[in-house]
């Protein structure tokens, strides 16, 4: 009897941040894994600032060098602004004042396995490939420009079928990690996928040169920092993000409703949004636009489980939330980090029942009930939400969440400090600060998932 090895230990779907740190660490200690991509990189692509928690993942797998020698801009923390105008706003509860602009650093705190003050800033394209041709120097085969057609889930080991010019192939492997993104390929074909009926945010955007980053800058320590702009438009925002030493990537973010249908209409939406904000309009009118307007929608959404029977989900694979805190590619690298273990622990035992990544499920639920919940109420806060950075019961607990450390705590204090302050302030129509909460939802903290 003839006992044959499956082509692969570990076959995954996606070469993005995901599927590209997930096979660099297994390749590392010497898996036999492939990564499909449908894609040839590089490619442009949102969600272009990092936050801390990445880089324990970059040290893991041997890649800060990388990330210095591409000369990223360095992120050393985050800015609000909520006005044009340069005095806070009028207050009279516990001292509360949201202040027009404030700023956090992340050196405020430590980060146990970070030893630097900032992170990154990236053009994913070039990103992405890095880390992608990465994972292939460490023994990882990719195949990019391959889309995967399906997966056959027999009573063996399962069986990914692909296309290769005209010709259709497969190979057998041990188990499959869907790092697909927002594709969800797993998602859909296994029918787990569930649509967030809170979150339905749109985003338009794109690249400008010369954008004069000190208008909105306190310091010039403060040029490259993410800012994130309030505007007066229900629950819609703008991101500012530095991308070379010239080009800023701005985006406006806002709810379905506000989103127009028709791609010219959505270009005046952008600019209009813009204009509402009128030294943010001054500037951007100053730049050039380099890239095309591209819209993302319609794309919160979690997953009925995160793995099963030789199968996992990393990343916007398993899961997608509004992106006001930049957490996407952070959560990406941080679900290969924690998967990666459960998978070499079922490599060695021959068990890959769902059971044997329930480690890593129940870390990835945790963060992202956190991530959400500190989002939810982030929107109902609106303009409250700085008060919780300048006081100093709180600043360094809002720190950490923003640093991506929200996978060890399962009620994160200042979460529930939030929430009351919401809900004291919602309960009373005739609270001095009640008009300024956010109405993205009705009861905040009601799950939906």
């Amino acid at each position: 009897m003839v006992i044959t090895k499956p082509d692969f230990d570990v076959a995954i779907i996606g070469g993005g941040p995901a599927g590209a740190s997930m096979g660099a660490y297994l390749a590392k200690v010497g898996v036999s894994c492939v990564v499909f991509e449908r894609e040839l990189f590089p490619r442009p692509h949102v969600g272009e600032s990092l936050v801390p928690s990445s880089t324990r993942v970059f040290r893991d797998l041997d890649f800060l060098p990388q990330m210095e020698a591409a000369k990223f801009p360095h992120k050393f923390g985050a800015v609000w602004t909520t006005d044009d105008k340069k005095t806070p706003y009028v207050h009279d509860l516990e001292g509360l004042a949201p202040d027009c602009n404030v700023d956090i650093r992340f050196e405020e705190r430590q980060q146990i396995g970070v030893d630097k003050t900032y992170t990154y800033h990236v053009d994913r394209g070039k990103f992405d490939l890095m880390l992608l041709q990465h994972a292939n120097k460490l023994g990882a085969a990719v195949y990019d420009g391959v889309k995967v057609a399906s997966v056959d889930f027999g009573p063996k080991e399962p069986i990914v079928r692909f296309t290769m010019g005209s010709q259709e192939m497969s190979v057998s492997c041990k188990m499959v990690v869907d790092a697909s993104g927002r594709n969800t390929f797993l998602g859909n074909q296994l029918k787990l996928k569930v649509q967030d009926q809170v979150f339905d945010q749109y985003a338009i955007h794109s690249w400008f040169d010369g954008y004069d980053r000190k208008a909105f800058a306190k310091r010039d320590t403060n040029l490259d920092y993410i800012y994130i702009h309030f505007l007066p438009i229900s629950n819609t925002w703008i991101w500012q993000i530095p991308i070379t030493d010239t080009v800023t990537s701005l985006g406006v973010v806002t709810q379905k409703k506000n989103f127009a249908r028709s791609r010219a209409d959505r270009e005046k939406f952008f600019w209009e949004s813009v204009g509402t904000r009128p030294m943010i309009e001054e500037t951007l009118r100053k730049s050039n636009r380099i890239r095309p307007f591209k819209d993302e929608g319609d794309y919160s959404y979690a997953m009925k489980q995160l793995c099963g029977d030789r199968w996992v989900m990393v990343g916007d694979a398993g899961r997608f939330v509004d992106p006001i805190f930049s957490t996407g590619v952070s959560i990406a690298l941080n679900s290969s980090r924690f998967a990666h273990k459960d998978i070499l622990g079922a490599l060695e035992t021959n068990d890959f029942s769902r059971p044997s990544f329930s480690t890593f499920e129940n870390t990835l639920k945790l963060g992202t009930k956190n991530w959400y919940e500190f989002i939810t109420v982030y929107y109902r806060l609106n303009v409250l939400f700085t008060y919780f950075i300048n006081d100093k019961r709180y600043r360094l607990d809002v720190l950490k969440l923003l640093q991506g450390d929200v996978y060890d705590d399962a009620a994160p204090p200042v979460l529930e400090k939030m929430k009351k302050m919401v809900a004291d302030v919602e309960e009373n129509e005739k609270h001095p600060w009640h008009k300024l909460l956010g109405d993205l939802t009705s009861n905040a903290f009601r799950p939906t998932m």
